[in-house]
């Protein structure tokens, strides 16, 4: 399994935590590789100005079996980036599994990968802020946005909001590692109990297409 995470301007901080849940599952299997990916490769500002150095560009990246699309204030701008739009359709076409975490999904649906499928994304906001799940409802009426942990529509997989991401790093260790790999990964980073807290207040859904 090998994942490509990725990053762009004004991404979240917090959800760099989806590399930090790869970093301590790949202590427990050797089939496990990961690298972050940019536009351009090199330096991304996150959110209130940490700097993260990405591995490759959009251009020169390795293949993955997953592309996980983070979240945060700088979806606006990426919705509209065709340099985005078409990476993101490129990796579809080619067989990947298209991930995203938060607001990620805007990004997901502006590119087109989830006309027809429910999806999710970030909720709770900070007044006047408009709810991430509402624009996704609003803008692309052909998706059904739905509140959830995590929704997998096989190809496609949208996960929650913020921190949320971790679970949804989570579920995809699971559906391609096996559930012994997610378990004990969240086990060694004292997750447990906040996973099992979060599956009971929102639903896992899976499509007909999902293992």
């Amino acid at each position: 399994m090998q994942v490509a995470v990725v990053l762009y301007d004004f991404v979240e901080p917090i959800e760099v935590a989806i590399i930090g849940t790869l970093s301590m599952a790949k202590r427990l299997s050797a089939d496990l590789s990961y690298f972050t990916v940019s536009e351009a490769g090199g330096i991304v500002q996150l959110q209130n100005g940490l700097r993260v150095d990405t591995d490759f560009s959009f251009h020169d990246a390795p293949s993955s079996d997953v592309v996980i699309v983070t979240g945060g204030p700088g979806w606006r701008a990426q919705s509209t980036n065709p340099g985005m739009l078409a990476f993101l359709q490129a990796r579809s076409a080619h067989g990947a599994c298209i991930a995203s975490v938060c607001t990620g999904a805007l990004i997901l649906a502006a590119a087109g990968l989830l006309s027809g499928k429910r999806a999710t994304t970030k909720v709770p906001v900070v007044a006047p802020e408009t709810c991430p799940l509402d624009t996704l409802c609003q803008s692309f009426p052909d998706t059904e946005g739905v509140p959830a942990l995590v929704v997998d529509e096989g190809n496609v997989i949208t996960g929650g909001g913020v921190s949320l991401c971790i679970d949804l790093t989570l579920y995809l260790l699971a559906r391609f590692l096996g559930q012994d790999i997610a378990h004990e990964t969240a086990r060694i980073m004292e997750y447990s109990a906040a996973s099992d807290a979060n599956r009971a207040r929102l639903p896992v859904l899976q499509g007909l297409a999902a293992d």
